[in-house]
């Protein structure tokens, strides 16, 4: 085995699914060594793929191993903090970006920059973006070895319809919460993800057929009682998930709706139409996937 170790550092669930990923297709090719510093909702993710890794304080991480691999979230500063530490010790730091948007508010941290020596990225989109947002640091494209898994697990399974109606995915983000923590309003882009949800099922109607239920799945950022005043409105129609893996409720449904969520592209590579379902007044979508239909303008060819 390489003597190369790499602490592994993540706490907000979008990195955390791709660095797990990434670990694992490693570990099979006996590629390299790895610990790991998790917290949030990283900590159940890696455990769901891994097992349960021994998770390690982030200063014994980095006294043992020669770089630095982190996520980007918004929840935590932990890898942040990662990123700093290695540099104060010498040591090679990357940054993988998980996401299509908010690529430079990632790196401020107490008002200051605090910037890995490498990106890397899973995409040619995100590519160009990350180039753009930084030109002096060396970005990369390894692939998205998340993607992969779920590409490899739709082809093995592919459920049949129900065929009383549409299945309808709404999946979450804690929208209101960034807001307030990064910008101190909570209806900062225009909107929340209780008026996304509200204004979805306002709309069921343009989505072509009938509906037979709407699936409701929070973010791991999120308190799931979140929704439970619009869940109340539509009691007959609407439920919160069970607790199932991204891969089954997506599975499970025809229309995998959301606002900027990865969650909305998981369901384009998993052959679901996908929805943005922003209310008007809200920051548009900026997710650049072209396949993405969008609400407000089914609510717009459908009004008399």
């Amino acid at each position: 085995m390489s003597a190369e170790c790499v602490a592994i550092v993540a706490h907000d669930a979008g990195g955390a699914e791709i660095l797990s990923s990434l670990v694992r297709r490693e570990r099979a090719a006996n590629l390299r060594q790895h610990v790991f510093v998790l917290e949030g909702p990283a900590r159940q993710i890696f455990a769901a793929k891994l097992g349960t890794p021994e998770n390690l304080p982030l200063d014994e991480a980095l006294a043992i191993s020669s770089s630095v691999l982190c996520g980007t979230g918004w929840q935590s500063m932990l890898e942040t903090d990662a990123i700093s530490l290695a540099r104060a010790q010498d040591k090679r730091s990357v940054a993988f970006l998980d996401h299509w948007v908010n690529y430079r508010e990632r790196f401020i941290r107490r008002g200051e920059w605090v910037l890995p020596e490498e990106i890397w990225v899973g995409d040619a989109i995100a590519l160009d973006l990350a180039r753009q947002a930084f030109p002096s640091l060396p970005v990369t494209d390894v692939g998205n070895a998340y993607f992969d898994d779920i590409c490899t697990k739709f082809a093995k399974q592919r459920p049949p319809r129900a065929p009383q109606g549409l299945s309808v995915l709404f999946v979450g983000e804690a929208i209101r919460e960034h807001a307030l923590r990064e910008h101190g309003a909570p209806l900062h882009w225009g909107y929340t993800q209780q008026q996304a949800l509200a204004y979805l099922l306002d709309h069921l109607d343009t989505l072509g057929a009938p509906v037979a239920q709407v699936i409701v799945r929070p973010h791991p950022a999120e308190d799931p009682t979140n929704y439970d005043e619009v869940i109340k409105k539509h009691a007959h129609t609407v439920q919160l998930s069970q607790g199932h893996d991204l891969f089954d409720d997506i599975a499970a449904s025809d229309w995998v709706v959301g606002c900027n969520t990865m969650a909305m592209v998981v369901g384009l590579i998993a052959g679901r139409q996908v929805l943005c379902c922003i209310p008007p007044g809200g920051r548009p979508c900026m997710l650049p996937q072209p396949q993405i239909i969008h609400l407000q303008v089914l609510a717009a060819a459908g009004a008399p």
